[in-house]
């Protein structure tokens, strides 16, 4: 076979790689101990053997072209690929390291992902995490992301979907609102309610709220009222706490709440309803490893969540 990579192109290509997944040749120069203008140089480089623009660059920020999205994707996985072969040979555990780019709601991050984090690193210590928490959709390739999890994910061919569990849904009130507008006992009962409203930052669109009635599903636009929230979803849970109104949620979210008698599940009826949670992220022959265990670990806590508790006789 003829030789077609030598150490200077095979260098570049790595910086290249540092370089997308940073979004910063400073930052990239960091890591690999050098200057800036010595990544940018190299970057330069690439681009004329390849006779394409792999970054668009600014004063202030560079951004992947869609050829040099397409670019990094095979060399990231080739150079994946060259690790995972000298860890084989070699008949090492490479430790998994650098940087996990994560997107969560913020349910399931304050809920879920960020109290697990602590428990991945005790596992991973050379692991970090740049954890990006709301409601809004990202763009793996524009911001980098490894990962995201979504309630209702679309299907994407290009990318990998992975079930975590259904989050039942609970509709609540303080006991301080129900002494003072009652105790709604029917789906048609939510006309006369404060119900807080929440809508999706994605499209603009008020979240309906899910109901079993009768065994069949009916999705219900709680009628108008005094409270809106649109970018954080957590701030409806606050307001119900507060005595403003009827809310519907994650069980997750509330369960504490009632436990402890601060808030009272309505409307048991017509429970029964649940959303899926998915963990999504880019295709790929090969994962990083820090990627692989992540996906690995929040499978197998979804997993211990979904299970019955022991009985105690």
């Amino acid at each position: 076979m003829p030789r077609q990579f030598d150490d200077i192109l095979l260098g570049s290509i790595e910086l290249f790689c540092l370089a997308a997944e940073a979004g910063s040749f400073t930052a990239a120069a960091n890591t690999a101990g050098i200057t800036p203008a010595a990544v940018s140089r190299s970057i330069l480089r690439l681009e004329k053997r390849l006779g394409v623009r792999l970054f668009v660059r600014s004063t202030r920020s560079i951004r992947l072209t869609e050829a040099g999205r397409d670019y990094f994707e095979q060399c990231r996985a080739a150079l994946g690929q060259l690790v995972e072969a000298e860890r084989k040979v070699m008949g090492e555990q490479v430790q998994p390291s650098g940087t996990l780019r994560i997107s969560a709601p913020t349910t399931y991050g304050h809920y879920r992902l960020l109290p697990w984090l602590p428990v991945l690193r005790e596992k991973f210590p050379l692991i970090k995490f740049d954890i990006h928490i709301g409601n809004r959709n990202i763009d793996f390739h524009e911001e980098n992301f490894d990962a995201a999890i979504r309630f209702r994910a679309q299907p994407d061919s290009t990318l990998v979907s992975r079930h975590l569990e259904d989050a039942d849904l609970v509709t609540v009130a303080s006991p301080a609102y129900l002494r003072w507008a009652g105790q709604p006992e029917t789906l048609d009962d939510l006309e006369r309610h404060e119900c807080i409203q929440f809508d999706l930052p994605s499209s603009g669109r008020r979240i309906p709220w899910l109901f079993l009635d009768d065994g069949r599903e009916r999705d219900v636009l709680a009628a108008d009222s005094h409270y809106l929230c649109t970018e954080d979803v957590l701030a409806g849970v606050t307001l119900a706490r507060a005595g403003a109104g009827l809310f519907q949620t994650y069980r997750f979210v509330v369960e504490k709440d009632l436990a402890d008698g601060t808030l009272v599940e309505i409307l048991q009826a017509y429970a029964g309803r649940s959303r899926p949670v998915g963990l999504i992220y880019p295709h790929g022959r090969l994962l990083p490893s820090r990627l692989r265990v992540f996906v690995e670990f929040l499978i197998e806590q979804a997993a211990a969540r979904r299970k019955p508790p022991m009985s105690s006789t």
